[in-house]
């Protein structure tokens, strides 16, 4: 196994949760010399200066600030697909402790059932004042449910049908109760996970995570599968990116990275892609110049939206585009789309290519077939509202939005080098 992937799968370990992803970030950043600012607290940034912000516990933004010179950054997404826990959550069938809860983006439903699962997010207990709760992190460190499939022998379509319902079939279970249960036994037991009284806890958010842990196969460990590939591959290469950019000198200029909550719903919340957030902090950077030294270094910027990609499957090759078609060990994906569901232009396109030409970095090609419409991510809804050529890149996967997908472990490496190129 290589360095990159087991520090990969390390910080995917860490990560069950944004909340979680956003805590092992500032980690990272700490030991690497990075200061951490308040967003609404008073900034003194100083050049050669290395600061990271928090922005409601589930987005990051870490920068460098140099002498004046070029404005470059990268950014991915904290969030994946999962199950949310609705309020109230605990069901009681027939002896059988349910949760209630909700889909958080596009699931393969299939891909969760059966397997152990962990439970992950905060929980939030009551503060000083109303205004002011407390916020605790809380990853409960072992499984805690499954959601079982139905027998073959009560569903004899399902290998041909197998369509789920999410309110009726995907409803985690948790306890085995056989006499009554308490109506309130799930905040009694929130409670004593959480080591806190049940008067306390006033809101939570929690989230289902795959307990398997990531690991490499292939018979020359030559690809990886984990849980959350999408997107905490592209966190982690931001991260490694910019620490190895600004590790001996901070550079010209301002180097940022960005790792916003909320893509897998739009990205369009107050710390998502579609905020106002990166901007406000780009003019906070800039204040100490004049306006016009903003609205240049915009022009002449460039955002690297990282995020992965859909390689070519082996049994299903008429799913991508005939001719062009990224596979798993081939280097980075530039992925292209005329609707602009992916950011770039030719100008774009031909930045990426030389920085991967010039560092010797593998680099391929993605774009969907005519017939069908294909994903997207934050690199236009970010670069609508923050006026920067961007490109979108990212590594292939396979599985993508599964419980577990599977990517070529050469691929994270090849990506980590080129955000380090972008931010240098």
């Amino acid at each position: 196994m290589t360095y990159e992937t087991r520090e990969l799968l390390d910080f995917i370990a860490s990560a069950p949760s944004p909340c979680h992803t956003v805590a092992a970030s500032a980690e990272k950043l700490r030991r690497a010399g990075f200061e951490e600012l308040e967003l609404g607290g008073a900034w003194q940034l100083s050049r050669g200066g290395r600061y990271f912000i928090r922005v409601y516990g589930t987005t990051l933004l870490a920068f460098t600030v140099g002498a004046a010179g070029p404005l470059r950054m990268a950014a991915a997404h904290t969030d994946f697909p999962c199950f949310r826990l609705k309020p109230a959550a605990g069901l009681v069938r027939e002896g059988y402790g349910l949760l209630n809860v909700e889909t958080y983006g596009g699931l393969i439903l299939r891909s969760w059932l059966d397997r152990p699962l962990g439970l992950a997010g905060k929980v939030v207990l009551r503060g000083a004042d109303a205004f002011h709760p407390e916020v605790r992190l809380v990853d409960f460190g072992r499984p805690l449910v499954t959601i079982p499939s139905l027998a073959i022998h009560m569903d004899r379509a399902v290998n041909k049908e197998g369509a789920l319902n999410p309110q009726k079939d995907m409803l985690p279970l948790a306890a085995l109760f056989g006499g009554e249960a308490d109506e309130d036994w799930w905040m009694q037991a929130l409670a004593e996970l959480s080591g806190v009284p049940a008067e306390d806890i006033l809101s939570y958010e929690l989230s289902t995570y795959p307990w398997e842990q990531g690991c490499t196969l292939g018979l020359a460990e030559e690809l990886v599968s984990s849980p959350r590939l999408d997107n905490l591959t592209s966190v982690w290469a931001c991260l490694e990116g910019l620490m190895a950019a600004t590790k001996d000198s901070v550079p010209e200029g301002v180097r940022l990275v960005a790792i916003f909550d909320n893509e897998e719903v739009g990205s369009r919340t107050k710390q998502g892609a579609g905020s106002a957030v990166l901007m406000e902090v780009l003019r906070r950077i800039y204040a100490a110049e004049d306006g016009a030294r903003l609205s240049a270094a915009l022009a002449g910027g460039f955002l690297l939206s990282v995020d992965v990609a859909h390689g070519l499957h082996p049994n299903h090759m008429s799913k991508s585009d005939p001719a062009v078609r990224p596979v798993l060990g081939g280097g980075v994906v530039i992925k292209q789309a005329a609707s602009q569901a992916y950011a770039g232009d030719a100008e774009a396109v031909a930045i990426v290519r030389a920085l991967c030409e010039e560092r010797g970095i593998a680099h391929q090609d993605f774009v969907n077939r005519s017939d069908s419409r294909g994903g997207s991510t934050l690199g236009s809804i970010a670069s609508a509202l923050v006026p920067v050529r961007t490109m979108d890149v990212g590594v292939p996967i396979l599985a993508m939005h599964s419980a577990r997908e599977t990517m070529g472990a050469a691929d994270e490496t090849a990506l980590a080098e080129l955000v380090q190129a972008v931010l240098e």
